[in-house]
């Protein structure tokens, strides 16, 4: 079977969705249960993480439009209200961490309200609670508008903490910006109002061309006047959230959001710049030797981190489906197949369904934990969603 085809693409996301459903409702505390081992067994009732419930809800949104399957709307609409009704604020914020149905960490995070604009963006574009979810759309980005966004800059800040929004961090970060302009896109699409568009395209164009590196390398650490901060855990190539080095998953990610963005403006540069992150990022991070993509590398193009993160392999394949599509060239689909191949050696779970996290160079599992509190596998619904698109272009 090609991985190129509906068939393939939908079967693959309907394993991906029945490995976490139903286990994953939480109708208790309410939400979703998010941490599973490899064999579907729950790692962590109680932690309730605001990227997690807002991907579940994309992954139920995006289902409930594949598969025409009532009961995944329905398990949106539960993580919608535990959204709405738990994780958000008086003050419009959303709590970054909820232990079973308490606060346990309530830090601003933009990274965290790109989500949420997400969730409610999902919802409402694959026909889940329309009208209710367009009004929680503009209020979300009115939130983001008053309290993140630097009309100076034309960007985001990622942390706020202080009850009264007065502790800004000082650093700045391209990833909460990516993740924003993935939103804001996707908030275009639901309401097809061009100030959403247009900001998502203001974004792109700061991150990917005057700010990145020599013009083709998108850099992630910048201080609080947006100038790239090349020390930032420079002892750290390994940090979870904030490793030190170019990530090629991030180019193959911007690179499919250019493209999503050129679907709806065809202007040279969005092209042009999603097959330059494509090309960089295969020549300089792909293992010739086991396969897969490695992690990081610096500016002498060295390898800093060697593991195999499931979710730059699933921003390859959207960005790869995308490029062959829009671009033509056979390159981009034999790319394609190349990481299918490796994902459905490796990556893959043909036991129980789902994907491994991460996998060292020789690609072998470090551990059995398959879904870590944010995971639930949003990365490769998402690129099977986006592949299943340019399928049927």
């Amino acid at each position: 079977m090609s991985f190129f085809s509906t068939q393939f693409l939908t079967e693959h996301i309907g394993k991906i969705i029945t490995f976490y459903y139903p286990n994953c409702m939480d109708y208790d505390h309410g939400g979703y249960i998010n941490q599973f081992y490899d064999n579907g067994e729950i790692a962590d009732f109680d932690t309730k993480h605001l990227v997690g419930t807002c991907r579940f809800i994309y992954n139920f949104s995006t289902c409930y439009k594949i598969f025409n399957n009532s009961e995944y709307a329905v398990a949106a609409e539960h993580g919608l209200n535990f959204l709405y009704n738990k994780h958000r604020r008086n003050d419009g914020s959303y709590i970054w961490v909820i232990n079973k149905d308490k606060i346990k960490d309530k830090t601003r995070h933009c990274y965290g309200m790109a989500f949420v604009l997400l969730a409610y963006a999902a919802a409402n574009k694959n026909n889940i609670n329309k009208m209710k979810n367009k009004k929680r759309i503009y209020e979300t980005f009115n939130f983001l508008e008053t309290y993140f966004y630097e009309k100076s800059t034309g960007m985001y800040v990622d942390v706020i903490d202080g009850e009264d929004f007065n502790k800004i961090d000082k650093y700045r970060g391209q990833n909460a910006n990516m993740h924003l302009c993935e939103a804001l896109i996707c908030c275009f699409e639901a309401t097809m109002d061009t100030m959403f568009l247009n900001r998502a395209i203001s974004i792109a164009d700061q991150i990917c061309n005057k700010l990145s590196y020599k013009k083709k390398f998108v850099w992630e650490h910048y201080d609080n006047n947006w100038k790239p901060d090349w020390k930032y855990n420079i002892n750290d190539p390994k940090h979870l959230f904030r490793p030190y080095g170019f990530l090629p998953g991030h180019f193959f990610e911007w690179s499919k959001l250019l493209m999503n963005i050129y679907r709806y403006n065809k202007k040279d540069w969005l092209l042009e710049k999603a097959k330059s992150l494509f090309d960089i990022s295969v020549k300089h991070s792909w293992d010739n030797k086991n396969g897969g993509i490695f992690y990081t590398f610096d500016k002498d193009k060295n390898i800093l981190d060697k593991d195999k993160y499931y979710w730059v392999h699933a921003e390859m394949l959207a960005a790869a489906a995308g490029l062959y599509r829009l671009d033509g060239n056979q390159k981009y689909i034999d790319w394609y197949n190349k990481c299918w191949q490796y994902v459905i050696t490796y990556l893959s779970d043909a036991e129980y369904g789902g994907w491994f996290r991460v996998l060292n160079h020789k690609n072998e599992k470090y551990d059995n934990y398959k879904s870590p509190p944010a995971k639930t596998d949003y990365h490769p619904i998402a690129a099977c969603n986006e592949a299943l698109l340019y399928v049927n272009l």
